[in-house]
């Protein structure tokens, strides 16, 4: 079975970090591993849609292969969701919404 992937775009001049710029901004690629029930996973998809960036979404719901690749990734953490930017691992919900407040992701998003 095929992993369920869900790819969301929007245009990157639209964004903070592409400020006078015409061309569309080169952004890192974002994975996130989610369930379907889970609230933090949709707390953290709406910050990136909010974004406006391109995430690749892998639910790992009934999918204990997928979770574990998932986890042996995240350094053990086997919790959802699990976000990747570029090769960088971000953590969970928590972890992208503190690097949003102190800026950092702009400047993720932007590499």
């Amino acid at each position: 079975m095929v992993p369920h992937r869900t790819s969301f775009t929007r245009d990157a001049r639209a964004l903070p970090f592409a400020r006078g710029s015409d061309q569309y901004a080169e952004m890192s690629k974002i994975t996130i591993y989610t369930t379907i029930f889970c609230p933090y996973c949709v707390m953290a998809k709406q910050l990136l849609k909010r974004k406006g960036v391109t995430f690749e979404e892998i639910d790992v719901t009934g999918k204990p292969a997928l979770r574990q690749e998932m986890a042996a990734k995240a350094g053990g953490r086997s919790t959802v969701p699990q976000i990747w930017i570029g090769r960088t691992h971000v953590g969970g919900c928590d972890d992208l919404y503190a690097l949003d407040r102190t800026g950092q992701l702009d400047r993720m998003l932007a590499d």
